[in-house]
């Protein structure tokens, strides 16, 4: 792009496509520089770093929204200057919140009436919304205890190894212990039976997972519901459940109607869901509703009023900006029902495709289900040549972003790749995705092939008439070198952190 301006001193206009036209040393990178430069140039020298990263349209590891309508895009360059947490100035933008609160109650089947308003709140993401959702859980936990006179001090959480990191560190920054159900070979999701067994007088809830972040299965919130069900009645306990659904939340209503996993089930007292993801806003967005009022302790909600008027608030940040949630209120009225379900209809019969194109290579075994959200998780049937992470660094010459990562507990022996399927990935893109893929194993083979030992065999005579066989030296070297690259990447321990 051509930067038009004009020079102060002369009235010259100057076309410039490079900021050297206006900056010949290098920019200092960790301290403020000593003078201003151009606005051109200073947009031009970030905006030539940045060619350096990923397209994000082409990054199949997030699942957060890469692309929207240029409507609301504007709507987002309008709102940028706002800042969500002054109700008091900006009053229709917390009515827009309200709104989607009671939208997103009303979709996860929470018992309340038509003008009833919900519980819940807008949040940076749904790490926030997790953090939220524990605190309230701990907090009840606590004041059923002391009202009891019983110790308070030693809470837990009951959930599978497959957990996202959120999860822990909320367990390590409010002093909570994290209990994990280990996976297993072929399940590699929550065990419900498991996770009861687990649960004592000090578990404040069971966290269940709508939408693995490793394989993006569905965990069985009903059978969970049951059990614990049945224990809180034996033991008098009343352990409740939270439904982390940040990748499922906008997916399982419209594809998944007849499921139970939500506010349809009596345990079920919070819920959290991403916006960013399958809410197709940018990120970053999350939601956290409640079941009723009583779920959500009343100590833990302030109150300012040095901005306006009383402003109830609980979140774990102050300010933040407004242009996310009018955001997600755009695509509720625009999309509708009928929108979302059409969206994730098509995302699936992608991820389908892209399922059967993979399949077809005859070199990967699939690991995803057909009931969860819109991703593909695979590994390699024969990883003696190459890896995952192998492919994941090749897929990268074609512009792809695909992760390649370990499982946890009880199934660590594997290493999978994944690709999340969002709205902006089409048809062609799939088929474009499995041609590049069978290049990359194509290319790998015959690497593989180039410096395996099989190359010349020495012979020498020795004295005493004894033959001596021996690799040469640079085919040594190189089959090193590849065994202890292999060695470091299945090494590589990188789990709940994949997002």
């Amino acid at each position: 792009m051509v930067v038009t301006t004009t020079r102060a001193d002369t009235g010259e206009p100057l076309y410039s496509t490079f900021a050297s036209r206006y900056v010949r040393a290098s920019v200092p990178r960790f301290k403020m520089p000593e003078r201003s430069i151009p606005k051109e140039a200073a947009y031009q020298i970030i905006n030539d770093e940045l060619m350096l990263d990923g397209n994000p349209r082409l990054n199949l590891a997030s699942f957060v929204t890469t692309w929207m309508e240029p409507e609301c895009d504007r709507l987002i360059i309008s709102a940028i200057n706002k800042n969500y947490v002054d109700m008091d100035g900006y009053p229709v933008t917390t009515e827009l919140q309200n709104r989607c609160v009671n939208m997103i109650a009303h979709l996860f089947n929470a018992p309340i009436g038509e003008d009833e308003i919900a519980v819940g709140v807008g949040t940076v993401g749904s790490s926030e919304a997790i953090m939220l959702a524990g605190l309230a859980f701990k907090r009840k936990w606590q004041n059923q205890r002391k009202a009891e006179g019983k110790p308070h001090d030693k809470p837990n959480i009951v959930t599978g190894a497959n957990v996202q990191v959120c999860w822990e560190k909320f367990a390590n920054y409010f002093d909570v212990e994290l209990k994990e159900v280990k996976l297993s070979e072929g399940f590699y999701v929550m065990d419900p039976v498991k996770a009861v067994e687990m649960v004592d007088e000090n578990t404040i809830c069971v966290a269940a997972i709508l939408g693995s972040t490793l394989t993006g299965e569905f965990e069985d919130i009903k059978l969970l519901n049951h059990l614990l069900t049945e224990k809180n009645r034996e033991t008098g306990w009343s352990t409740p459940i939270h439904v982390d659904a940040a990748s499922g939340g906008f997916v399982a209503p419209f594809l998944y109607p007849d499921l139970e996993w939500d506010f349809r089930l009596p345990l079920v007292k919070s819920i959290n869901v991403s916006g960013h993801k399958y809410g197709l806003v940018y990120a970053g967005v999350g939601w956290i509703v409640w079941r009723n009022k009583e779920d959500l302790p009343e100590e833990l909600i302030f109150h300012i009023n040095y901005l306006g008027s009383d402003q109830p608030t609980f979140t774990l940040n102050f300010s933040k900006g407004s242009s996310q949630i009018i955001a997600q209120y755009y695509q509720f009225i625009r999309l509708g029902f009928e929108g979302y379900r059409s969206i994730m209809e098509n995302c699936m019969e992608n991820a389908k495709a892209l399922k059967e194109g993979i399949q077809a290579t005859g070199r990967f075994e699939i690991v995803s289900g057909d009931v969860g959200v819109p991703l593909v998780t695979f590994s390699l049937r024969d990883s003696s040549r190459y890896t995952v992470f192998d492919v994941s660094e090749s897929l990268r010459r074609f512009g792809w972003i695909v992760p390649a990562y370990t499982m946890p507990a009880g199934a660590e022996h594997m290493a999978l790749l994944r690709m999340v399927i969002r709205e902006d990935f089409s048809r062609s893109l799939a088929e474009r995705l499995v041609s590049d893929i069978r290049k990359v194993v194509a290319d790998l083979d015959g690497r593989w092939a180039r410096t395996a030992i099989v190359a010349e065999v020495k012979a020498e005579e020795k004295p005493g008439g004894v033959v001596a066989y021996r690799k040469s030296v640079r085919e040594t070297t190189q089959q090193q070198e590849i065994d202890g690259d292999r060695r470091g990447r299945v090494d590589r321990k990188k789990t709940s952190g994949v997002c």
